[in-house]
C-alpha cells in the first residue's frame, strides 16, 4: 500500500465500528504496524509515548477485528472499520470520543449507537414499566408497533408537516430498532441487502 507518512514515518488512524460508524477511536500507526493490520487483520498501532508498537486488546482483552481499510486522496490518513470486542476506550467507554466540548449532538447520528446501546441494556437487564421491556416481552405487541408505525409515517409523509413527519420517522426507527435487537438480527446482513439495492 503506498501511503504517505509523516516525517516521524507515522500516519494517523480513525477507527470506527463497523455496524454503526461511530467514530472509537484515534491512533497512530508506521509500516510495520500497517503491514501487521494487513497480515493479522487486528489493529496495530505505534505508541508515541512509550516509543512501541502495540496491538489495541493485548491488555485489556478488547481487540479490533478489521472489516476494511481505506485511505483518504492523499493516502496520509487511514480509516480502519473494525468489529470491537468490548469496549475501544481505556476508561471502559465505548467510543474515546464521549467528552462533550460545545455544540449539540442531539440531531447527528450520535443518537442511534447510542440509543442501540439503551435497547441492548434494556434487553439484557430487564426494568419493570419499561415500554422497550414490554415490547420485547410481547413479540405481537412488537410486531403490530412496527406495522402501526409505519402505516403512520405514510399518513404523514401523504398528509403531514415536516414534524409529524420527523416524529412518525423516530417512532418507526426506535420500533426497528427493537425489534432488531430483540431478535438478535444481524443488522450487517440487512446492509449487506441494501447494497444491492444502490441502483
Amino acid at each position: 500500500m503506498n501511503l504517505v507518512y509523516d516525517r516521524d514515518g507515522l500516519i494517523p488512524v480513525v477507527v470506527q465500528d463497523r455496524l454503526s460508524n461511530e467514530v472509537l477511536m484515534v491512533a497512530w500507526a508506521n509500516e510495520e504496524a500497517v503491514r501487521l493490520m494487513e497480515e493479522t487483520g487486528n489493529t496495530h498501532f505505534w505508541s508515541r509515548s512509550r516509543q512501541e508498537l502495540w496491538r489495541k486488546g493485548d491488555s485489556s482483552g478488547h481487540y479490533q477485528h478489521i472489516i476494511s481499510m481505506e485511505t483518504d486522496c492523499d493516502r496520509d490518513t487511514l480509516l480502519v472499520r473494525v468489529e470491537q470486542e468490548g469496549v475501544a476506550c481505556h476508561t471502559g467507554e465505548p467510543s474515546c470520543f464521549y467528552e462533550h466540548l460545545s455544540g449539540d449532538t442531539g440531531a447527528t447520528m450520535a443518537i442511534i449507537p447510542r440509543l442501540m446501546r439503551a435497547i441492548e441494556d434494556r434487553r439484557d437487564n430487564p426494568v419493570e414499566g419499561s415500554y422497550t421491556c414490554r415490547l420485547m416481552q410481547d413479540e405481537n405487541l412488537m410486531c403490530k408497533k412496527l406495522i402501526e408505525e409505519a402505516g403512520e409515517l405514510a399518513l404523514a409523509i401523504k398528509d403531514g408537516g415536516e414534524d409529524e413527519m420527523a416524529w412518525e420517522l423516530a417512532d418507526l426507527i426506535y420500533h426497528l430498532m427493537v425489534a432488531v435487537a430483540s431478535t438478535g438480527l444481524p443488522v450487517d446482513k440487512a446492509y449487506a441487502k441494501l447494497k444491492e439495492r444502490r441502483r
